[in-house]
């Protein structure tokens, strides 16, 4: 995904707020949203997520140019996903480097259970673990976090369902919660949405909606561009995003 814009970045934001969002960018393989699907790349497939983001904080933006997911399919239901992007900060005033690399971690994603996603029937079942990486400018810890993703599908609808847990690299519980809906799968552009909610163990909290589409252009190729609102324990931030996801096999 270029995935979301990962709230850590903004330095202005309190510290309690920076450490509940260091969840919001476990979407580790599905853009453009905060959680992700119950599938993982083929074997042998390499699947490059990309784009760019902004994010409005006060009189403060914060420019994701570019992120990067770099997924490669493993044998047995499995993928390893690493990810990151490059921030800048404009406007305002910022504390410290106006650059940094952040939301840097590396990630195995197994499917526990197939099911609609792979041509089965009923819902699928997978498990996602990441480390969350030191950061360039950014917060020099590390941490992790581990999610259940539950997704089934039909004709005119598919849901996602993400529920994690995990350790923030400022060392505090955190608690995250996400649905997914995506229109008819034959649409060309479907219609997407995406609400979300995340509470730390110091009680900050983040809430958030997310509309957007998504473009398919052939099975190795979409297109996505997306709108987020939310709202946090210190305030509201508006958030666009715009990708892309191209998938090639190096071996077979």
């Amino acid at each position: 995904m270029i995935g979301p814009v990962p709230a850590p970045t903004l330095r202005r934001l309190p510290a309690a707020l920076v450490a509940l969002a260091c969840l919001a960018s476990n979407a580790n393989a599905y853009r453009p949203f905060d959680g992700t699907d119950a599938a993982v790349a083929d074997d042998g497939v390499f699947e490059l997520e990309a784009g760019a983001g902004r994010t409005r904080i006060g009189d403060v933006d914060n420019i994701a140019l570019p992120s990067l997911v770099f997924n490669y399919g493993l044998p047995h239901d499995t993928e390893i996903v690493l990810e990151g992007q490059f921030n800048r900060e404009m406007g305002g005033t910022v504390d410290g480097p106006r650059n940094s690399l952040g939301g840097t971690q590396l990630s195995v994603k197994h499917v526990f259970v197939k099911g609609s996603l792979q041509d089965a029937t009923g819902p699928g079942v997978a498990g996602e673990c990441a480390v969350l990486l030191p950061e360039v400018h950014g917060s020099s810890g590390t941490g992790g976090e581990c999610a259940a993703i539950v997704s089934d599908k039909w004709d005119a609808l598919a849901l996602h369902l993400n529920v994690g847990i995990g350790r923030t690299r400022e060392h505090d519980w955190a608690r995250t919660a996400s649905l997914i809906a995506e229109g008819p799968g034959k649409w060309v552009v479907r219609p997407v949405g995406e609400v979300l909610a995340e509470r730390d163990s110091n009680r900050a909290r983040l809430n958030s909606a997310l509309v957007g589409a998504i473009w398919q252009r052939g099975d190795d190729l979409a297109f996505d561009v997306a709108f987020r609102r939310a709202r946090t324990s210190e305030g509201d931030f508006n958030e666009i995003r715009v990708g892309l996801t191209w998938s090639l096999a190096l071996a077979k």
